[in-house]
């Protein structure tokens, strides 16, 4: 059996395979009549990955608070509405995968970089209250590149949002979620408080490597103290800045990170990088994240997926054959292709579950 197709049991999740959809923002909500509430189009392209045979499939990052989202058209889980739209998409997913696919949900707070204008409307930065948009909030009144300048947070503020995510948890437990992530990287509010570049409080949400994670880890235990203790839970990491300043290169701080995680009952840790300054200098090319992840697994010694411009089966097959990762979480190429695990199944050799409506499209190894 190829690597990538053997199964994976995190906590009492048990995963048919390796191959895993990596979470999608779809900027398709309704922004007037049905803020952060996902709707058909969500169904069909979550849906759409469930038929195609992929094992776990992550939700867009769906924000724990109103002004947690990052466009207005963002997806959310902070009230009843969504939560019952969002279950209709599980329930889809659970019926209509073959071999039981599973589905989680990523938690978010955009902080510094919500209320922005969508990628597809023709606009950029920051959208005004006027059109809208909303004050921002972060660790600290500095802004990102070309957005408005957000608020410090106060201590009231940070405590609020640590339950917004425990909340956004036990709605997501009760809309039929078999998994949460909880998004700390891409330049997001926990990457923020995170990032010395942008933190720069003195208080104990603030200052050195301690006070600077304090944040991301009081939200793990309080998402982790809602779920049950069969739920596993997820962490999405920047293991780097890249930047000069920020996150170190030589990923001391972020192994440093990934294990007290895991004590704190994080059972996997998604590790992409960037997204926390706009001055970063990304040097990107085909797995170019995967060396991160796998840091991390062997001096960490906790689970790790890899993601990022991994297009192949082969790609896929090698990062889980050499170690570099417990999972491959495809993105842009599972766009292109929703049913990307079926045929990289086909290319390595392997027959897994096709949808009975679609059996007769499974191709023949021979004729």
């Amino acid at each position: 059996m190829p690597a990538l197709f053997q199964p994976l049991k995190l906590r009492g999740l048990e995963l048919r395979h390796r191959g895993w959809v990596s979470p999608m923002c779809q900027y398709s909500c309704d922004p007037d009549d049905a803020p952060g509430v996902p709707n058909d189009w969500h169904l069909m392209h979550l849906g759409s990955f469930a038929a195609g045979g992929a094992a776990l499939i992550l939700t867009e990052a769906a924000a724990v608070n109103a002004e947690g989202r990052i466009s207005p058209r963002d997806a959310g889980l902070y009230n009843d509405a969504q939560a019952e739209a969002w279950q209709r998409i599980t329930s889809f997913v659970h019926r209509h995968g073959p071999a039981e696919a599973k589905i989680g949900v990523q938690l978010a707070h955009a902080g510094r970089k919500a209320s922005t204008y969508w990628p597809f409307s023709g606009r950029q930065g920051s959208v005004p209250e006027s059109d809208g948009g909303w004050t921002t909030v972060g660790p600290s009144a500095s802004a990102f590149d070309g957005y408005a300048v957000p608020a410090a947070m106060t201590g009231e503020q940070i405590h609020g949002v640590i339950g917004d995510f425990a909340s956004a948890a036990g709605r997501a437990v009760d809309a039929g979620f078999d998994t949460l992530e909880i998004h700390a990287a891409h330049g997001y509010l926990l990457h923020q408080f995170q990032s010395p570049l942008i933190n720069t409080r003195d208080d104990q949400w603030g200052g050195d490597e301690a006070g600077r994670n304090r944040l991301m880890l009081a939200v793990v235990d309080a998402v982790r103290a809602v779920i049950p203790e069969s739920m596993p839970l997820l962490l999405r990491i920047s293991a780097s800045d890249w930047a000069e300043g920020g996150v170190d290169l030589d990923l001391a701080a972020s192994v440093r990170l990934a294990r007290q995680a895991a004590e704190h009952g994080v059972d996997l840790i998604d590790v992409s990088s960037g997204g926390a300054v706009a001055h970063q200098q990304i040097k990107a090319g085909p797995g170019y994240q995967t060396g991160f992840s796998a840091a991390i697994r062997k001096e960490a010694g906790v689970a790790t997926g890899t993601v990022g411009l991994l297009t192949s089966a082969g790609q896929a097959e090698h990062a889980i054959a050499t170690g570099q990762a417990d999972g491959v979480l495809i993105a842009r190429a599972a766009l292109r292709d929703p049913h990307w695990w079926l045929r990289a199944a086909f290319e390595l050799g392997h027959d897994i579950a096709w949808p009975p409506q679609y059996e007769r499209a499974v191709p023949r190894r021979s004729f």
